[in-house]
């Protein structure tokens, strides 16, 4: 019986072997574990052995479901791949692929070594962009005290709409929700208008484009329905550019509030095979 292993290997991206094998350095990542390549003749990728009894499946269950110890993965992940991709091309592997070890990861090397390398090859030079906009709430209107009523006052308004049948309190209510919803439904409109209008003279500029899910609430940093979440892949050399022609575009918008970021790694664009999920391969 085959004793079984006590660590994994954590993947977070596929890369060109460094010439002459050059070691890459102290780079740590998730759980602060440090980071080694496993490489073939033409591709290497960028991994960490971390404990099976923390990355096997029902433990990755646990932490991607804990938002606190997701987002540490998810910083730790991020930056190997940022100060991999400040040295060359990569591709970036998804959050929480991991392996059976660091011969099972040369072995998927090996196994979908043409479609890495296709992969690879498309994102070299390029870096992408990213572009949300956001609904921009009008401001919530002040509230007015009205004197306090007396008892008798009270007593006497009630008795006077029970006389007269009035419901003029529910109606009031029913159209002031419906007034907040129209306003609610104006406001998505007009940002989705600019989205629209951003998001073509952009894409008309970039290599490629994607359209990704739009981000959560509790993510943002700051109120707003997120309308667009749009990934752009841009020349490196381009960068720049890109990104001031995109801030000038949005510049003195006041329907949506409007986020350019980058550059990254390729994130929404490095399609590489998916051999691997979130349990161990």
């Amino acid at each position: 019986m085959t004793e079984a292993a006590t660590t994994l290997s954590y993947a977070y991206a596929v890369l060109r072997p460094p010439p002459d094998g050059q070691p890459l350095g102290p780079l740590h990542g998730v759980d602060d574990a440090p980071v080694h390549l496993v490489a073939t003749d033409r591709l290497a990728a960028a991994v960490s052995a971390v404990p099976a009894a923390e990355y096997d499946e029902p433990a990755l269950r646990a932490r991607l479901g804990d938002l606190d110890r997701l987002a540490a993965m998810a910083r730790a992940h991020h930056a190997v791949v940022g100060a991999l991709a400040a040295r060359g091309p990569v591709l970036p592997l998804r959050l929480a692929t991991v392996y059976r070890g660091d011969e099972r990861v040369r072995a998927v090397l090996r196994e979908a070594g043409d479609a890495f390398d296709a992969a690879l090859r498309r994102v070299t030079g390029r870096v992408e962009i990213g572009l949300k906009v956001y609904t921009r709430p009008a401001p919530p209107r002040p509230r007015v005290a009205a004197p306090a009523p007396t008892a008798d006052a009270e007593t006497a308004d009630a008795a006077d709409a029970l006389r007269s049948g009035r419901g003029g309190s529910g109606r009031d209510y029913l159209n002031r929700r419906r007034r907040e919803h129209r306003a609610r439904e104006q406001t998505w409109e007009r940002a989705a208008r600019l989205a629209g209008r951003l998001d073509g003279e952009l894409a008309g500029l970039a290599e490629d484009s994607r359209r990704l899910r739009p981000q959560s609430p509790e993510l943002a940093e700051a109120p707003g329905e997120n309308v667009l979440n749009a990934a752009y892949l841009v020349p490196a050399e381009r960068a720049a550019e890109f990104v001031r022609t995109a801030r000038e575009s949005a510049a003195g918008v006041e329907d949506a509030r409007v986020e350019v970021t980058g550059p990254w790694a390729p994130y929404s664009f490095a399609e590489a095979p998916d051999l691997a999920g979130q349990a161990p391969a």
